[in-house]
């Protein structure tokens, strides 16, 4: 599965995207994965209770996933999956 990183995370990740074989259908799978993969991601958008962060989002195929069933939402590798940090501006 392809993800989109963005902002800071893409320090983190080496890139843009990053293909990701998770080892289960879920969103909390690609994310578990994606700490596996690149540790330091773990404190950017985990909370000790490895809930997300506040203002951390995950877009599957455009749809926030606090919309569908969060960490819990399916996803299969031809989805469209993003994750975005806190980001601030002004």
């Amino acid at each position: 599965m392809l993800v989109k990183v963005f902002a800071n995370l893409r320090q983190i990740c080496g890139g843009v995207t990053v293909e990701v074989q998770p080892d289960g259908d879920r969103v909390i799978d690609v994310l578990d994965k994606m700490v596996e993969m690149f540790p330091d991601l773990r404190d950017e958008i985990f909370t000790a209770e490895k809930e997300l962060l506040p203002f951390v989002h995950v877009y599957v195929n455009g749809r926030n996933i606090i919309h569908l069933e969060d960490l819990q939402t399916k996803v299969c590798e031809e989805d469209q999956f993003a994750l975005f940090p806190p980001v601030a501006g002004g």
